[in-house]
């Protein structure tokens, strides 16, 4: 399944302009990459962009695949799915809940909401198969995470001004 013509042109014309503004190269293997995942609708892994860029692109690495992936992901152009990029979470709490993670520590927390637990999936879903379980995954950044970012704000602005924060 592909994307439409219009929204892979869109989505094509912003990674060159977030890559230009992040001072991130424009290479050929990076626009390929991008290219590659921004057409698929089926949410491919690193392994299965590997293998389609290298039908273009022979002389493409595996690890040039990850790279550009963590690249074009930090540069909020694509999101993950599943799990972390550093390892896999395992979760013992089979009760029905959710999960709430941090986007920047990885901290990883479950919440319960009978809101979420009875919301009604589109019939669009049933098109793509019977649905045993669903999960809501909400992403952010947690109260330490954010407090740590504001104080570094403070202190950078204090730097700027002149003033030094006090000891």
């Amino acid at each position: 399944m592909k994307v439409d013509k219009g929204e892979f042109e869109r989505r094509m014309k912003r990674f060159e302009r977030e890559c230009r503004d992040a001072g991130a190269k424009l290479t050929h293997q990076r626009l390929e990459v991008f290219r590659e995942v921004a057409q698929a609708g089926d949410h491919p892994d690193a392994e299965t962009v590997y293998r389609r860029v290298r039908e273009r692109l022979p002389t493409v690495s595996l690890d040039t695949v990850y790279r550009t992936l963590w690249l074009i992901t930090d540069l909020g152009l694509i999101n993950t799915l599943g799990p972390s990029r550093e390892r896999t979470r395992f979760d013992a709490n089979l009760s029905r809940h959710h999960h709430f993670i941090c986007v920047h520590c990885g901290l990883t927390r479950d919440f319960y909401s009978d809101a979420l637990d009875e919301l009604k999936l589109p019939a669009a879903v049933e098109a793509y198969g019977r649905v045993e379980t669903t999960h809501v995954e909400v992403r952010g950044v947690c109260r330490s995470c954010g407090d740590r970012s504001e104080a570094d704000g403070r202190r950078s602005k204090s730097r700027r001004s002149g003033n030094q924060p006090s000891r």
